[in-house]
């Protein structure tokens, strides 16, 4: 046994390893399944398929899977099925696109200056008591049924979740980071680009993910006016011929679209914030 002298604090073994329970509670419980984000789908299309062919679910509620299938693919050979689904894509894209660019610029520019944020929080804040396809008759005066009033709607749906959740991050920054930068007297510029940047990351890609639903959101409603090609122009057409084996098969696309889309934003924010797992243990 060593002595420990008088006054002199006694050694204390200091280990850095985290307990196992501890880190399965923080991390959630078991092993990640490497395509665990497909069983959900999987069972709702067992439970669909299950349900139409024992008579639970009637066609005139919901069109069997067999015969969706059979839809799909007589709108893929005899009908421009493809072309829909590219002008969809192109329009959701395109809308998407700028609305991240001017939520995020708008959140940066508010979220760092006092001055930005009392000209820029108020009116988004205003903004978002008000929905935007409320605002679909005032886009078609300003800029016609065409083309550029569907994305402006889809720029707008997608701006506001970006600009809410970047300034949000922007504004959590934790005030140690700061006392650090003083202390190691690194500019402000660095500051910035290296310390709340990456610190509002989480909140830029969790606002991406309803970004995301919110531009389907819109392409859903504005395809339905004087479109002439998009999933939601096909929709409209088999609406007014009784096609619900069609209407089921442009619901299963969009519905395709976001969850790609979503998973795409989950793996890019597992893959971006690896780093905070590691902080976190």
């Amino acid at each position: 046994m060593t002595a420990v002298a008088v006054g002199e604090a006694a050694p204390v073994a200091v280990t850095s390893r985290v307990d196992a329970r501890v880190v399965r509670r923080r991390l959630g419980p078991g092993r990640r399944f490497r395509f665990a984000f497909w069983v959900g789908p999987l069972v709702v299309l067992a439970v669909w398929t299950v349900g139409s062919s024992t008579g639970l679910i009637s066609p005139a509620i919901l069109t069997a899977p067999w015969d969706v299938a059979k839809a799909f693919q007589d709108q893929w050979t005899n009908h421009d099925l493809l072309g829909n689904v590219l002008s969809s894509l192109q329009r959701a894209a395109l809308g998407l696109g700028f609305g991240v660019l001017i939520g995020a610029v708008l959140a940066v520019v508010s979220g760092l200056s006092r001055i930005g944020e009392s000209l820029i929080d108020g009116p988004i804040q205003i903004k978002r008591s008000v929905p935007t396809l409320a605002l679909i008759p005032l886009f078609i005066a300003w800029f016609g049924i065409g083309q550029g009033m569907k994305i402006v709607t889809i720029a707008l749906i997608s701006m506001v979740p970006i600009y809410v959740h970047t300034h949000n991050g922007l504004r959590g920054i934790d005030g140690r980071y700061a006392e650090l930068a003083e202390t190691i007297a690194i500019g402000r510029g660095e500051f910035v680009r290296h310390v709340v940047l990456p610190g509002a990351l989480p909140g830029f890609l969790l606002g991406m993910r309803f970004a995301v639903t919110a531009s389907l959101l819109g392409l859903v409603v504005v395809e339905q006016y004087n479109a002439t090609s998009g999933i939601g122009h096909m929709i409209t057409l088999a609406e007014q011929y009784g096609q619900t084996d069609v209407i089921v098969v442009g619901l299963v696309i969009y519905g395709i679209f976001g969850y790609l889309a979503d998973s795409a934003v989950r793996l890019t924010e597992r893959k971006v914030l690896a780093w905070r797992r590691t902080l976190d243990s």
